[in-house]
């Protein structure tokens, strides 16, 4: 996992605001029950150096309030 070095303004999946992201190329796993920082993980296609990888877009929870919370 790291952080693209160039992330946009904005979640490219859903257009909210977000806290962080980070590229995975590997296996990964995502748990939102009960979590206490994020209410929302977005997931957008990326390229890891010529393979294939996912950014997630992490959005917290007064993020996610104040953005109507749309979970596309």
């Amino acid at each position: 996992m790291h952080v693209p070095a160039d992330p946009p303004a904005r979640c490219p999946a859903c257009g909210d605001s977000y806290e962080s992201v980070s590229r995975h190329a590997a296996g990964f796993v995502v748990n939102l029950l009960d979590n206490e920082r994020y209410r929302r993980v977005c997931f957008h296609p990326a390229d890891d150096g010529g393979g294939p990888a996912l950014d997630c877009y992490h959005h917290t929870h007064g993020q996610a309030d104040e953005e109507g919370g749309d979970p596309r």
